[in-house]
């Protein structure tokens, strides 16, 4: 199965009926409808209900469809599991995850309500919101917790609360737990996801924040407003060069296949696996960001 691209993940309140309604309009690669923190207590109900309906009846088209549901120590979490899964989400994302075992204790919760619902066993995802001290020394615990594992996502203003410090420019109060989270998620093979940038009239902060994280080697941000997905995709874009040497390592694989060969050469020398890999995504990104056409070949400007 070809890997998803996940740039951009969208915070939706699961209140709000419009933006639930028009959030596939942007071109999300993760949608996140929320039904925690955006959602006060007296509409937890009326918010569930309104995200199933638009779960079973909107078209988002390709995007991936993520939704957040409240605490497994809070009243709705059961309700929030089964209904989710009854409507067919591709992953559950749970708050404030501090151990392996609040992972298993929500898939086991997942998987019940697949058989209740007669859904196929293992369809549902989930995914862990490390919001913690505790969480982050817990990650890679935690990454590994369960094979239905999507990813992990940073969630940084409960995290720098706990930390007893706040956000600032440099993000320097984040280094640690950005470094801890993409490790645990490389070595448990599963996506990492940056934290929210909440000062939409900061752009170059903004792009600043993207490009190191870009660096670090998340696969994509969190995001709260629809004018910073282009943003984040424009960082995540390859270069010219770099699309161009990813196929010619495209070229090189589809030569060693027409010879009945499994040694991949380029130039003379052999390609081993992780440039394969790297042409591969580097590939991905090139058609997502709309630089080949319809024949392969990269768009000239």
């Amino acid at each position: 199965m070809e890997e998803r691209l996940r740039r951009t993940m969208m915070f939706v309140p699961g209140n709000n009926a419009g933006m639930v309604r028009d959030a596939g309009i942007y071109g999300a690669d993760s949608i996140m409808f929320d039904l925690e923190d955006s959602v006060s207590l007296a509409e937890k109900d009326a918010a569930r209900i309104l995200v199933y309906e638009a779960l079973k009846t909107q078209d988002y088209g390709d995007a991936e469809l993520v939704v957040r549901v409240n605490g497994i120590d809070t009243e709705f979490f059961k309700a929030d599991v089964y209904a989710m899964v009854k409507a067919g989400v591709d992953v559950i994302r749970l708050p404030k995850v501090e151990s392996g075992k609040m992972m298993t204790d929500l898939v086991a919760t997942v998987e019940e309500a697949e058989k209740h619902f007669g859904r196929k066993v293992g369809s549902t995802q989930v995914m862990a919101a490390i919001e913690s001290a505790r969480g982050v020394m817990k990650a890679f615990e935690i990454a590994e917790s369960t094979d239905r594992m999507m990813g992990l996502a940073l969630s940084a203003e409960d995290y720098t609360t706990d930390m007893k410090t706040h956000r600032y420019p440099d993000g320097a109060e984040l280094e640690f737990a950005r470094n801890m989270i993409i490790h645990a998620a490389r070595a448990a093979g599963i996506a990492a996801f940056d934290t929210v940038f909440t000062n939409m009239n900061d752009i170059a902060g903004f792009k600043r924040e993207t490009e190191h994280i870009h660096e670090l080697g998340f696969d994509g941000k969190s995001l709260i407003n629809p004018r910073q997905i282009d943003m984040v995709n424009k960082v995540y874009e390859p270069t010219r060069a770099e699309v161009e040497d990813a196929l010619d390592v495209e070229a090189a694989i589809k030569e060693a296949h027409a010879k009945g060969s499994g040694v991949i050469s380029m130039n003379g020398q052999m390609v081993d696996r992780p440039v394969v890999l790297r042409a591969q995504r580097v590939l991905r990104l090139a058609r997502a960001s709309h630089l080949l056409n319809e024949e392969g070949e990269y768009i000239e400007e």
